[in-house]
């Protein structure tokens, strides 16, 4: 028998009982999303995916940590696990500096469109990542993960007032950022 047609609760009593099928589904059914944050908060391909398969292994250890009628819904919380891990992991890191111009040797022809495309976004993640960490989240839950304003104050802990407050500070400094980076040109 199947379990991907069972909802996140259903698997999570299944995982409760130790089936290893419920968690393989949970696991599909979740990694890529879960990964997406991870990756937007760590910006390290590596690193997020040690984050996400963390979370599923504590997921896996004490899957009586998620408990439906007194939690948010599984994806909920389990941002919320992810989220953690993420900082704690940031925490520990040093910061790396990128190098103001990245030169890229034997370009071809027609490169130069998708390298500006590139480098406009690493400037752009540079950016996020200097933002105060509850922003960096908003944005990314926000506009990466495509959560509805109140599942993001959820996740977050915060009213959807103060979310949007959060966002809206953000893109501020963002873009008086990039306005700064392009020598005070309109953006």
């Amino acid at each position: 028998m199947g379990f991907s047609h069972l909802d996140d609760e259903s698997l999570i009593q299944q995982i409760q009982q130790g089936s290893h099928g419920a968690f393989a589904a949970m696991v599909n059914r979740h990694s890529n999303r879960f990964y997406r944050i991870a990756y937007r908060l760590v910006f390290n391909k590596g690193d997020a995916e040690d984050m996400v398969q963390e979370a599923f292994l504590r997921l896996w250890a004490r899957p009586q940590l998620w408990n439906p009628g007194k939690q948010a819904k599984f994806t909920t919380w389990f941002y919320k696990v992810v989220i953690n891990l993420c900082l704690d992991l940031n925490k520990k890191k040093k910061p790396l500096d990128l190098p103001e111009d990245i030169e890229f040797a034997d370009r071809k022809p027609g490169q130069d469109a998708l390298l500006g495309i590139h480098q406009e976004q690493t400037l752009v993640d540079g950016f996020i990542k200097e933002l105060p960490e509850r922003q960096q989240l908003a944005l990314s839950l926000c506009f990466y993960e495509g959560l509805s304003n109140k599942e993001a104050a959820e996740i977050l802990g915060v009213k959807v007032k103060a979310l949007q407050s959060l966002i809206m500070r953000a893109k501020t400094t963002l873009k008086e950022k990039v306005k700064r980076h392009l020598g005070g040109g309109s953006i």
